[in-house]
This record gives structure tokens, sequence and C-alpha cells, in this order.
């Protein structure tokens, strides 16, 4: 690895942003893969698929128009948009190349072939209804990682109370059981390139928190050594990370729409400031001292990734860089210094 920080002096330069996909419907995770092909989670209830040509299609069994239709013009209005019906969240890609999808709205761990047959893989754990499931993501040895944000329904009074119920499972084995707990609203995990630490995003801690994995006993991973990686206060709500080759760690801040980048070190980069200023003065302020309201959140975003989600790197040399998000339509795009560290599907054949 070099010495040298492939992101020193760089910026996102707003006139270099391009876009694919149209009508997207909360596109908040995206994966890529080598071809160029895009799958990105899609609230009427599955993915859409965007190919390198850029013609897209939705995949999913059955159309859920309710979040196309539903109005914003209230913060009851926004709530219930964000909040009721199928909400596909984060993805991954199984070892066959089905997508696993963490349903946000529904509370559920789902796998859907690429031909869009879906079916529930986990809606409950230790007895108990599983919660708000946000993330999940595969490691080289199978193992499923999955986040759940909280168990408060909805999903906005726990972003507003900061409570810290969120935790961290695994499925090892056939079996899904909790590694982590005592999150503030777990969001994104990644593994750094040697899968010896799992950083974890608490969106409203607001910061990211890294654990060792203790692979000793071969049947059970285990979780150890808890820590704040970089600041303890990011200047925003984390959402999405993903490691670059480098190992900077790029982190989306939703709301005040940053994409930042923590160091090997645990700096604190800023890539792209999309805010409205006023809008994130006025979130934060509310957020530090505890009086976060909707209407906070409604106001809050930019234009070129409205609510800024996820951060992906793709196309064939992983250096371009995808933006999700959750009001946006389209996906913005840019290229990297650096490229991407590849996720465990990258290499794979189908």
């Amino acid at each position: 690895m070099s010495k040298t920080n492939p992101l020193n002096g760089f910026a996102v330069e707003r006139a270099r942003i391009g876009y694919v996909g149209r009508d997207l419907q909360r596109p908040e995770c995206i994966l890529a893969e080598p071809d160029g092909t895009l799958w990105v989670a899609d609230a009427r209830g599955g993915v859409t698929r965007i190919a390198s040509d850029g013609s897209q299609r939705f995949i999913g069994q059955k159309v859920n128009g309710g979040f196309q239709g539903h109005s914003e013009a209230t913060t009851q209005d926004l709530e219930a948009k964000f909040t009721q019906g199928t909400l596909p969240n984060g993805l991954a890609m199984a070892a066959n190349g089905d997508i696993l999808i963490s349903n946000f709205g529904a509370d559920l761990l789902e796998v859907m072939t690429r031909e869009g047959t879906t079916r529930t893989l986990y809606d409950s754990i230790d007895g108990m209804p599983i919660g708000k499931v946000n993330f999940v993501l595969r490691d080289s040895r199978d193992r499923i990682w999955l986040t759940v944000s909280t168990r408060v329904n909805p999903w906005t009074a726990a972003l507003t109370s900061r409570v810290r119920d969120g935790y961290v499972a695994v499925v090892e084995r056939g079996r899904l059981r909790v590694v982590a707990d005592g999150f503030h609203f777990t969001n994104e995990v990644r593994l750094d390139a040697r899968e010896e630490w799992l950083y974890i995003v608490e969106t409203t801690g607001p910061h990211i928190t890294r654990m060792r994995l203790d692979a000793s006993d071969p049947e059970e991973v285990r979780l150890t050594d808890r820590e704040i990686f970089g600041p303890s206060h990011l200047g925003g709500m984390p959402d999405g990370i993903a490691f670059d080759a480098h190992g900077n760690l790029w982190c989306t801040l939703i709301m005040v729409d940053q994409l930042i980048a923590l160091t090997p070190d645990g700096d604190r980069r800023l890539l792209l400031d999309d805010g409205d200023p006023a809008a994130s003065c006025n979130l934060l302020e509310r957020f530090g001292a505890g009086t976060l309201r909707l209407g906070d959140l409604q106001e809050a975003h930019g234009t070129i990734a409205p609510w800024m989600a996820s951060v992906t790197f793709g196309g064939p040399d992983l250096r371009t860089v995808f933006l999700g998000s959750l009001r946006g339509t389209r996906i913005p795009f840019f290229r990297a210094p650096v490229p991407g560290l590849p996720m465990i599907h990258w290499h794979q054949a189908r």
C-alpha cells in the first residue's frame, strides 16, 4: 500500500457528476457487478436492474405502488411514506447470485432470485420479531451479517430520540444469532480487507464503531474490542459506508447530504457537500439538543442524492462511485482517484 493517500487534494467536482437510472423509487442501496450491471433497491417491492447500456427493468414478485404515489406534503405524509409497506433497503449477493434483501418496511430478511421469486429467510430472532432490518453483508466464509436499527416502530421515533436498541446478528451454519447490541440506530456494516474488523455505522451516534472478529471457535464467530473509529461526532448522521483499496472508509451523512472519508488513521476528509446550509445547521443543532422533529428531517436534503444514503464502487476498474439515496429518482456517479475494495461477489463466477 502506498504511503501517500490517493484522496489527498481530492474533492468531487459537481460538473463531473453523471447520472444513471430514471424514475427510481427509494434507491437506497446499490450492488455493482464487473459487467456494469447495477442492482438497485426499489420501494415497489424488489430491485431495479440497470444494464451497462442504461436499460432498466423492475424485478419483483409484485409491484407495490404505495411509495411512488405517496405525498410528502406534510410531516405525517413523509413519515407514512418512509415507514409503511415494503421498503427494500440493504442488498447483498448470495453465493449463487441471488439477491439478499433487508426489508426495512416489512421487518424481514428476504432472498430473491434474479427472476423475482422472493421468500423470507428470517422474520424473528430468539422468539421475538426481528425489528427494523437495515442492512445485510456476506463475507468470504459465507456468513451473513445483518443489522437491525431498532425495534421501535415507527423508526422515526428512534431516530429522533437516540434510543440504543440496535444490534448486529450473524447467520452461521443456518442459525441466526445476535453478536453485538446496544447501538444507536445500527445501519450499514463493512469488513476490512483482511476481515479482521467489522465497521458498524451508528447513525444517531453519530459515529462509526468497529469490533474485532474472534474466529478462535470454528463454530461461532464473536465480536470483541469494541471502539469508536474516527471522530465521535462525524458532523452529521452516517448512513452508508464502503472501503477503497487504500483503506479509506467512505461514508455518506444523510440529510446533511455530505460524502466524507475516514483515513486509515481515522481522520475525516470532506469529499462532497450537497446539503442545504441552513437546514443542515438546524438539523444538527436540534439533534444535539435532543429536540429533533420530523419537520427538521423533511427540510434537510440536497439535490444530487437527496437523503444521501449509500456509496458503492463499480465499473470494470472499481473507480466509479455511485451514490444511493432515499428521496432521489436517479443515481449520481463520478470517478474516484482510487479503486474500491472489491465486495465478496466481485470475483465469484456464477
